[in-house]
């Protein structure tokens, strides 16, 4: 009894395992559809800037958008002020909104994002001097290379698509044509499950009168009574009773022997 209690145990286990590892994966997936739209991906060289309106460190003034200077805060030459997303550097993410026009000539060699320092600097392992507006400890690293993610276009003029140089006046003029967002196609659920035993029969049949192949279906994992009589027929146990029988035959047959030889 001890033995069957045990199979039929680790069977109800088994199926509380399953029952859980579904309930997790139910909520990972509500928690994917709940992240943020993604509207743009892409890549491209960074480098970082500190306008606070005080004249140091080649600081050309306050922000474009009127946004005070602040963490976060990144300048690109043609997205649409107030521009949202985040840029990932060594699997480090970090949010942004574009709150100012640049970099100006370098963007022309490919450097299409300006970051604020303060991201900069957490991104690289670095430290801002408020001082010198500087990011200290990069070993005087000024450029990065990133990943970036737009998650909501500025309600303004600029260009709603992969970054351009500054110098193509992208920035001032409306886009009407913003880029469509990356599409994700996800799996259909079944309406139905198919009888036990029974393939999966298809839901319509397309153009040409040619069905189409039901899908491969996997066995059902056996009841716990029917692992409960595989262990049974396999186990250690059984099989020292066989062999006890089989001993205890010849044994019987030896004795039978001895006494027709005497007779």
């Amino acid at each position: 009894m001890s033995a069957r209690f045990g199979l039929r145990s680790c069977a109800l286990l088994a199926a509380s395992a399953a029952t859980t590892l579904t309930i997790a994966c139910t909520a990972a997936q509500a928690d994917s559809d709940n992240e943020q739209k993604v509207l743009l991906k892409g890549s491209t060289t960074a480098s970082y800037f500190w306008d606070d309106g005080s004249g140091r460190a080649g600081d050309t003034g306050m922000p474009a958008s009127g946004k005070p200077m602040q963490k976060g805060l990144a300048a690109s030459p043609s997205w649409p002020l107030l521009t949202e997303g985040y840029v990932i550097y060594k699997g480090k993410k970090l949010p942004f909104f574009v709150g100012d026009r640049g970099p100006g000539t370098p963007s022309n060699r490919g450097i299409m994002l300006d970051l604020d320092a303060k991201t900069f600097a957490e991104l690289t392992g670095g430290t801002f001097n408020p001082d010198t507006l500087h990011v200290d400890g990069v070993g005087g690293q000024g450029h990065i290379d990133i990943d970036y993610v737009i998650t909501k276009w500025g309600p303004g003029v600029g260009k709603k698509n992969q970054p351009v140089p500054f110098s193509t006046g992208a920035w001032a003029r409306k886009d009407t044509n913003p880029a469509e967002p990356p599409k994700v196609v996800a799996e259909e659920e079944p309406t139905e499950k198919p009888a036990a035993g029974k393939a999966a029969e298809p839901t319509e049949e397309p153009a040409g009168g040619k069905a189409v192949a039901a899908p491969e279906r996997v066995s059902a994992p056996a009841s716990a009574e029917d692992t409960e009589a595989e262990v049974g027929a396999s186990s250690p146990v059984s099989g020292a009773v066989l062999a006890t029988g089989i001993l205890a035959l010849a044994g019987g047959g030896a004795v039978l022997g001895r006494r027709l030889l005497k007779s």
